[in-house]
């Protein structure tokens, strides 16, 4: 039978492979057992495994007899090891109840400290400990937490109570009540449950860890965990593991302290120890963000200019254990750690180790640092960049010498630079920027509740918090800029107001944040360019030397082509000419060659196109110079092109000279039920084939041109979009074949060119054999390809594939990670039946997929020749290609 529970710590057996697999323990079970073999000081506890969740989940929620008798026999572990009992009055046994996914998931699941004490055993807490205050303080966190995460009531409820009797005897913080104080402040409590609930709060013992192991498996299936997952890619069927284990108290007086490390900044990955810690206090105190936490190091206070000494400083025993275990970890695990401690009236105790989240910047100095330090080679550096995250790179940042009107000053938790409207709430934020909108959300301190609003917004401000609080991890592992803790900023929920550094500003008014130095300025501040070189152009350098598939972009404008050859492209996937037609200066020659009724007409108008179109392909083969080119002639459906409006169609009667009512009744003979089904594509070429091969001469004469100004080799590429058939494919290959003579035979010139079409029809996939008889290469199009194949629109599947892949009926949005199964049945299809007609043709894809990192892996199992991506993904593009070639070995 399959282990259910799995112990750590004491003389506890850590030799089974499964209770170190993330998969089965879960993140930070496996490292607590891990931790513990190598000889940590770990409180002894039990890992109940992510096998269990999945299986509570989709049996009802219920628990099976097995995992209770497990669960009791591994209870039974830890008191031996502690030599305390759980529920015992006079020397009772506390645990802690965690969750534990296979991936970090801060923030998103639940917690429940000192559990086990009930109105008896917290007398015998008194008196073991010596400190009554201690005992009465860790029960009313307790009753708060408990009542919170297992009976679903308000914490605001108890918050307020807290801060009543704060107030009440002038107190600044929590730590400043009395034993007594806090007896009554539990009574108060658990009047608060009995009125809520309708019942007393649970005194049995055992009633409460259920309870709390029920609280945690539910909770990866709140809300908030379901919106983590969707935004980070995270399967449902994953589930969290729990872990319980023994109490460890940081609040047992001044000689004890709980605090979060990290082995390395996770902002600029800078090898030096970076952390908080309070005095007196639970690991919750520090994460949410209630008191301000001090600095770990002398370094770092000192920088800071802060008056609180740092652990360092208070206890540099403990201090020195702990930098001990940092390096220690550190080599163990060869990657950076974010480490959660307790120090116990002096005794160091690690509750927690993980590879720490870090931002883009830091990640690759992280990376090419350890690789100089020779903890990991090139290639385990490579895969550990997350390619995604270098989106946080890839964008301007605030220009230092531009005039800023600073308003105050915050704690830098999470790097980069944002404008916006503030926003006071997440589902404001959330529904401001659906709009478009670019926001900042500000709140005194960010919960897991708020996660949908953090996504959504551009930056983060909040009043409270530290560089480890909630919301400067979740920022930082989103890359988005976040100031925390600023000090200066208050908040009037009712007046939507918010009050920064002695100025009232009204919601929906524009403040930025630098996220590096922790300012907030009003209104806007210009931005620059970011510099790709040093660590990012080191790994760039490794990640092109172990990638097999070649990376392109898709870009029609010269500026594009530019930012594109910057970041890396090796040429054009895709340049989509129907872009070009849109310019005001052209568009009424498009709508007079689209209107037009004979043939005549429409050269008419397409001479007037030739120049311009022309002068674009110029300056694409100038910027793209000795790189091969892709270019799409005209796809989109003609509507798209059609006037809009009685003003419309009298501009361009004015502008053609022709009627405004026959303009209206070709326009009329035109219209289509469901265009991007209809007219458009190689139909167009089909039945007026005047518009490809004007297309087809300004793409040649443009190449001869540069050719000979240039001395560089110019390489176009033809291609045939919505081919379906090898006819079509043929007769509109003949076309540009016999256009690129004529203009060769006039200019006594010629340049190497393909002709090709893009694969973005099932039926295309199917007679790729056939079809590659026509064509020396293929592009799959892979946004129609998924929308024809799938039978949904894409700008109309907003509407119901969140529900889609909330249901699990979709992985991912098919539209942003490729169908494997469906649609990537139909690429391996082309693939192969193309490379047996035509076993040199050149493969690739266009389609948005080519910027995401598990398509990317797909094409390289696929064996595309290359991927293209929009410019500010082609480094993402480079770096997940080669991650799919080492993976793939």
């Amino acid at each position: 039978m399959t282990q259910t529970v799995y112990k750590f710590g004491g003389n506890a057996d850590h030799s089974d492979p499964r209770q170190k697999d993330k998969t089965v323990a879960g993140g930070k079970g496996a490292n607590l057992a891990e931790m513990a073999s190598i000889g940590l000081p770990v409180p002894p506890g039990f890992t109940i495994t992510t096998e269990e969740c999945v299986s509570y989940l989709r049996g009802g929620a219920d628990f099976s007899d097995v995992l209770r008798s497990a669960v009791s026999d591994a209870l039974e572990h830890v008191e031996e090891t502690v030599g305390k009992s759980f529920g015992n009055n006079a020397d009772p046994l506390l645990v802690s109840v965690r969750s534990g996914a296979r991936v970090s998931m801060p923030g998103m699941m639940d917690t429940v400290l000192n559990l086990g004490l009930n109105d008896d055993t917290v007398q015998g807490l008194a008196a073991t400990s010596g400190d009554e205050r201690f005992a009465w303080d860790s029960y009313r966190r307790f009753i708060q937490m408990y009542s919170d995460v297992v009976l679903g009531l308000d914490h605001g409820l108890f918050e307020e109570a807290l801060d009543i009797a704060k107030d009440a005897n002038f107190y600044a913080s929590d730590t400043d009540l009395s034993a007594e104080e806090l007896r009554d402040l539990v009574t108060e409590y658990k009047a608060i449950v009995e009125q809520e609930r309708g019942a007393p709060f649970p005194q049995d013992v055992n009633e409460q860890l259920w309870g709390a192991i029920r609280a945690v498996f539910d909770s990866w299936d709140s809300e908030r965990a379901k919106v983590y997952r969707r935004l980070n890619d995270i399967p449902a069927d994953w589930g969290t593991a729990v872990n319980v284990q023994a109490m460890v108290f940081g609040n047992m007086g001044d000689s004890s302290a709980t605090g979060v490390a990290f082995t390395r900044d996770p902002s600029t990955g800078e090898r030096a120890y970076y952390g908080e810690w309070l005095v007196n206090a639970q690991g919750e105190d520090v994460v949410a963000g209630i008191r301000t936490p001090q600095y770990l190091t002398r370094t770092a206070r000192e920088a800071a200019g802060a008056d609180k000494p740092s652990m360092e400083e208070a206890m540099p025993e403990a201090y020195g254990e702990l930098a001990r275990v940092f390096d220690l970890l550190e080599r163990h695990y060869r990657d950076m750690q974010d480490i959660e401690f307790t120090v116990q009236q002096g005794k160091l105790w690690m509750l927690q180790t993980r590879s720490g989240k870090r931002t883009a910047k830091a990640a690759l100095k992280m990376a090419v640092d350890m690789v100089g330090e020779g903890l990991i080679d090139e290639k385990t550096a490579i895969l550990r960049v997350d390619p995604m995250a270098l989106d946080q790179l890839l964008h301007p940042t605030l220009d230092p010498d531009a005039p800023r009107d600073v308003l105050g000053v915050g704690l830098p938790a999470s790097p980069g630079a944002a404008s916006g409207a503030i926003v006071l709430d997440a589902d404001t934020a959330e529904a401001r920027a659906e709009k478009g909108d670019a926001v900042i959300l500000v709140r005194v301190e960010t919960s897991p509740e708020d996660i949908h609003g953090m996504h959504a917004a551009k930056g983060i401000l909040t009043a409270r918090g530290g560089m480890t609080s909630h919301a400067a991890v979740v920022a930082r592992g989103m890359g988005r800029p976040c100031v925390s803790g600023a000090a200066g900023v208050s908040i009037d929920m009712g007046a939507r107001t918010v009050r920064i550094g002695g100025r009232d500003l009204a919601e929906g008014e524009v403040i930025t944040l630098d996220g590096s130095t922790g300012e907030i300025m009003l209104g806007e501040v210009a931005r620059i360019e970011p510099e790709l070189a040093g660590d990012f152009g080191v790994l760039m350098e490794w990640a092109d030397g172990h990638r097999r598939m070649g990376v392109r972009t898709n870009a029609e404008t010269p500026q594009d082509c530019r930012m594109a050859r910057q970041f890396g492209a090796e040429g054009i996937g895709l340049c989509r000419t129907e872009h070009m037609f849109f310019d005001a200066g052209r568009i009424s020659a498009v709508r007079q060659m689209i209107l037009a009724e004979k043939e005549e007409g429409r050269r008419e108008a397409l001479a007037k196109l030739l120049p311009e179109q022309r002068k674009d392909f110029r300056e694409i083969f100038e910027v793209m110079a000795g790189l091969p080119c892709t270019i799409r002639l005209l796809d989109p459906p003609l509507h798209e092109f059609l006037p809009h409006g009685d003003a419309e169609f009298a501009e361009l009667a004015e502008t053609t000279g022709l009627d405004i009512d026959r303009l209206k009744r070709r326009a009329n003979e035109l219209h289509e039920f469901n265009p991007m089904l209809g007219h458009r594509g190689c139909r167009l070429g089909i039945t007026y084939p005047e518009i490809y091969e004007m297309q087809a001469r300004a793409i040649f004469e443009a190449a001869c041109e540069v050719a000979a100004e240039s001395g560089e080799p110019v390489v176009p590429e033809v291609m045939i979009p919505l081919v379906g058939t090898r006819k079509e494919l043929a007769i509109l290959r003949e076309l540009v074949e016999r256009v690129a003579e004529e203009v060769f035979s006039e200019r006594d010139a010629r340049v190497d060119y393909l002709v090709g079409t893009m694969i973005e029809l099932p039926r295309a996939a199917l007679m790729a054999g056939e079809i590659a008889h026509e064509a020396t290469f293929f592009s799959f199009g892979t946004n129609d390809l998924t929308q024809t194949t799938l039978g949904v629109s894409r700008d109309d599947a907003s509407r119901f594939l969140g529900p889609y892949v909330e249901k699990g009926i979709f992985a991912r949005d098919p539209f942003v990670s490729i169908d494997v199964d469906g649609v990537g049945q139909l690429v391996r299809m082309g693939v192969e039946r193309g490379r047996e007609t035509r076993a040199d043709i050149k493969l690739g894809i266009c389609g948005e997929h080519g910027g995401d990192p598990a398509s990317i892996r797909f094409c390289e199992e696929t064996g595309l020749d290359y991927v293209s991506a929009s410019p500010y993904r082609v480094p993402i593009a480079r770096l997940a290609a080669a991650q799919a070639s080492l993976s793939a070995e």
